[in-house]
């Protein structure tokens, strides 16, 4: 770290930031400031950085965690939500220039288009994402294809755990399957709500991503694919054979592609692995098509 540049993460800085912005953290936002120095680092390692590395940060605030990925030497782009922040990153990061601020939204910004990566390139996520948002930015990242290498983020801890849980568990459901297609997760570290300014009211969690170069199942109609992993997670008490009326199928057609794909009728969606959602979909796909 620059000793000449005061560290962000750290409860007297940020208070002296807020203090001189006149910032207070935004509620409708899901703002929480991290001032804790050792998950700051425990992000930074985990997304494995390097000089050479272009790093997209979603959620920047105040420059907390993009003072910490601009130490890697890290080419770092930050997207910044709150209109008020980019002024301030500014000024709190103006001693790296290897940041770029970019005002907007992620879910409409163009990030090919601001990354300006060279075709073939690989770029890696990084984000501390407001809770109530989480899911649908993720999900927006991986299904769009993205050249990404890796993907760091923190979240509830519970949504880390969802991201996680295998089949069998309580918490394995629609967002493991869709997760576990595109990448490999691992969890990082558990993050408590002192960690933050203010303190949320729930434990947080790191969660490091491995994007594979092709899904973990190889679908033929990827969209059937997923139709059916919500049908079967959508009402979680019905077994499959009742459950898959939820993607449009009739019972007959459900009873014969979980005949086709080996699977038993009265299975829920929380026993099946990710290549018996393949091979169930695959089933049902050959189904309709006969019925063509």
């Amino acid at each position: 770290m620059n000793a000449s540049i005061p560290v962000i993460a750290d409860p007297k800085v940020t208070r002296h930031i807020l203090s001189a912005f006149h910032l207070r953290a935004s509620k409708r936002l899901g703002q929480n400031f991290l001032v804790d120095r050792g998950v700051v680092q425990g992000i930074v390692d985990a997304a494995e950085l390097s000089p050479a590395d272009t790093v997209l940060e979603i959620g920047p605030g105040i420059g907390t965690l993009t003072q910490g990925l601009a130490e890697t030497g890290a080419r770092v782009v930050a997207v910044e939500l709150d209109k008020k922040l980019p002024a301030v990153l500014v000024e709190t990061l103006k001693g790296y220039d290897n940041v770029t601020i970019v005002p907007g939204d992620i879910l409409k910004l163009n990030i090919s288009e601001i990354l300006g990566l060279p075709n073939g390139s690989r770029f890696k996520v990084v984000a501390n994402l407001p809770y109530y948002i989480t899911t649908p930015i993720l999900m927006t990242l991986l299904e769009q294809r993205l050249p990404i290498e890796r993907l760091v983020t923190m979240v509830q801890k519970e949504v880390a755990v969802r991201m996680t849980a295998r089949p069998g568990s309580k918490d394995y459901g629609a967002l493991s399957v869709a997760v576990q297609y595109f990448t490999v997760p691992r969890m990082v570290m558990d993050v408590p709500p002192r960690s933050f300014l203010p303190a949320p009211e729930v434990t947080s969690a790191v969660i490091a991503c491995h994007v594979q170069d092709v899904p973990t199942v190889q679908p033929v109609d990827e969209k059937l694919f997923f139709r059916l992993v919500r049908a079967a997670f959508g009402q979680r008490r019905k077994t499959l054979l009742n459950a898959l009326t939820g993607a449009g199928l009739t019972k007959e057609m459900s009873r014969a592609g979980l005949t086709s794909a080996g699977i038993a009728e009265n299975m829920r969606g929380e026993q099946l692995s990710l290549a018996d959602f393949a091979r169930l979909s695959d089933a049902v796909g050959s189904l309709e098509r006969q019925e063509e």
